[in-house]
């Protein structure tokens, strides 16, 4: 008899497993935490490249980001502190990253099937995005560890004598292509599925969002090979005298 009764159960009536937002949130903020480093990192890169202006103008740099012409002294925790929220946006945007890695040998077989059964760019541009950001996540770690360890070693001869006399520049060159690739196939896939520079037709905004992404990155792994070879320079040049702070001659009378 009960069994009678719930088989006349409509099926309007059934219960049915809701849908969650939960994946399309986690997507935006992935897609978020992405667009901010990828910000960062362009902004990043011309601090740097303040280098190849003159040794002043990188000093006057790095001193304006520790407060030294708002306070009239550095203070190298305010380096500190934004280097440990960039540290926290990182793990954040790792860990929703990882969502999406095959999470096993058959997921990977699968994936690597479909890629070349679909012999599509972008398929195939996203294995690297993931290779890239399997090496960033121990990359980036160290170098955001000692900036946050040690944020007073930076200038025209701290981060010289670091490159060369402290033998980084080969973690620093490995790095440098990994995060121009990483992050240029990010931000056009982010425009992409946003809807960003869109054209009118999906065939010339892929064309526009290719040329805009290579354009952009081979002009940043230009600017960052340039900036790092400058460092190695100086460094190499300032060698016998490693250690030695850089002070412009009008600040020699007073303490940085």
């Amino acid at each position: 008899m009960h069994r009678k009764a719930e088989l006349a159960v409509p099926a309007a009536m059934a219960v049915r497993p809701r849908s969650s937002r939960m994946p399309a949130q986690l997507d935006v903020l992935q897609s978020a935490t992405g667009v901010v480093l990828a910000l960062f990192m362009w902004g990043h890169m011309f601090f740097v490249a303040s280098i190849l202006v003159s040794k002043d103008f990188m000093w006057a740099v790095t001193r304006m980001f520790e407060g030294y012409f708002f306070f009239g002294r550095s203070y190298p925790g305010v380096v500190s502190t934004l280097v440990g929220g960039i540290l926290l946006l990182f793990v954040a945007h790792a860990a929703l990253a990882m969502r999406k890695f095959p999470a096993n040998y058959q997921q990977y077989r699968l994936f690597m099937s479909h890629r070349a059964a679909m012999r599509h760019e972008d398929t195939s541009l996203w294995v690297v995005q993931i290779a890239t950001g399997f090496a960033l996540f121990f990359l980036v770690s160290i170098h955001l560890y000692q900036m946050l360890m040690h944020p007073g070693d930076i200038g025209p001869y701290a981060s010289s004598d670091r490159v060369w006399s402290g033998r980084w520049w080969p973690l620093y060159l490995v790095m440098l292509f990994c995060v121009e690739l990483h992050g240029g196939i990010g931000l056009s896939r982010v425009a992409a599925k946003w809807g960003w520079f869109a054209s009118a037709t999906a065939r010339q905004t892929r064309r526009r969002l290719k040329l805009l992404k290579w354009g952009v990155t081979a002009f940043l792994l230009a600017l960052g090979l340039t900036t790092l070879a400058a460092y190695m320079k100086i460094g190499h040049e300032h060698a016998a005298q490693a250690g030695e702070r850089y002070t412009p001659e009008q600040y020699r009378s007073v303490t940085p």
